[in-house]
């Protein structure tokens, strides 16, 4: 499955890679007033009042290729467009500029749980969050028993969602999520929600599906994680990219900035 994102020019393939950033950018607009309701903007209107906005770009002119079956980390500090691009390349938000290029299935795995009903069963949003993934009913039968053996949650199976913890909830949507078997996997961040348990057997699992040739692009700010997952690194700041390329070498320049307060 190839999917495009704001195509500008003739669609060609990838050589060979599953995700292609080409000139990418995206901007928010920052309102420098507050106007909430529909008068205050008519009577700003009136007035002789525009409404007034900076343009804040999250990303600017990002160019990059990940090639099937690798793992590629992705770094920065925080607000430096990280989340951000992985919303682009899963297609949530659309760039203003440039195309994304997604060559296979992807399930990004960005909120963890968003679409679960707290007033319904762990077993009725394993099915819901399921489907919000893109399982159908009878790959959901076919693997729920593996979903409630890696949550550890068999014996809650059929108590409400409102009671679970925290990390009882996030077990829940990370081994239903795991589940899609998708070509690509985009993850923020996962790796450091939920228990110390959890996260070795969420480490364990990402690690299991790089070795059987996934492509993952993932995000964190555990730089020994992405020292030993990932093959090739991109350093954000600001929305801008600062070093590509072999992820010992691109630490190396994040620490040298971080100490030198540049970031």
């Amino acid at each position: 499955m190839l999917r495009e994102l704001k195509l500008k020019g003739r669609k060609d393939d990838l050589n060979g890679c599953a995700i292609a950033v080409d000139n990418v950018s995206k901007t928010f607009k920052i309102p420098h007033e507050r106007k909430i309701t529909v008068f205050e903007h008519l009577a700003g209107l009136f007035r002789g009042n525009s409404y007034r906005y900076e343009v804040f770009y999250a990303l600017k002119n990002l160019n990059f290729s990940i090639k099937h079956g690798e793992t590629f980390g992705l770094i920065g500090p925080n607000g430096c467009g990280k989340s951000t691009l992985l919303k682009v390349v899963a297609g949530v938000l659309y760039p203003d500029e440039g195309r994304v290029r997604v060559n296979g299935q992807v399930a990004p795995f960005l909120e963890l749980g968003v679409g679960f009903q707290p007033e319904l069963s762990a077993k009725e949003n394993v099915y819901l969050y399921g489907a919000i993934m893109g399982l159908t009913r009878k790959e959901i039968d076919q693997r729920y028993d593996e979903i409630m053996e890696f949550s550890e949650l068999k014996r809650f199976e059929n108590m409400k969602l409102r009671n679970f913890s925290s990390g009882m909830y996030v077990r829940l949507a990370f081994a239903t999520a795991i589940q899609t078997d998708p070509d690509i996997m985009l993850v923020d961040e996962v790796l450091a929600v939920g228990d110390e348990a959890f996260q070795k057997k969420c480490r364990e699992k990402i690690d299991e599906i790089r070795r059987a040739g996934k492509t993952i692009l993932l995000v964190s700010h555990d730089l020994a994680t992405v020292q030993s997952l990932c093959e090739r690194c991109l350093l954000l700041n600001g929305g801008q990219m600062v070093k590509l390329g072999e992820t010992g070498s691109v630490l190396a320049e994040y620490n040298r900035m971080r100490s030198e307060r540049t970031l």
